[in-house]
């Protein structure tokens, strides 16, 4: 696999934490650094996926009423005031 070296200015207390990770986990910083960056990239990657296949869904009309949602979210309080009331007796 070809490689290309990356630099970051970071904080020192973040460098001490990745240090200390390296040291526990008996891995090279590089390592650590590697492992983070993969998986926030993958993190990225997917969350950009989930808003463009939203988005799609909004331009296929695929929408709920403001009206819908109050309605959605005030029965959320009734369910929560019934399952008290079962609870107390």
């Amino acid at each position: 696999m070809d490689t290309k070296v990356v630099t970051a200015h970071v904080p020192i207390a973040l460098s001490k934490k990745v240090d200390a990770l390296a040291g526990r986990m008996e891995r090279s910083r590089g390592w650590i650094l590697k492992q983070a960056l993969a998986a926030w990239v993958d993190q990225e990657e997917a969350r950009h996926k989930l808003t463009l296949e939203a988005l799609a869904e909004v331009d296929a009309g695929a929408l709920v009423s403001q009206e819908s949602m109050e309605a959605w979210a005030d029965g959320l309080g009734a369910v929560r005031k019934a399952s008290r009331k079962r609870k107390t007796r």
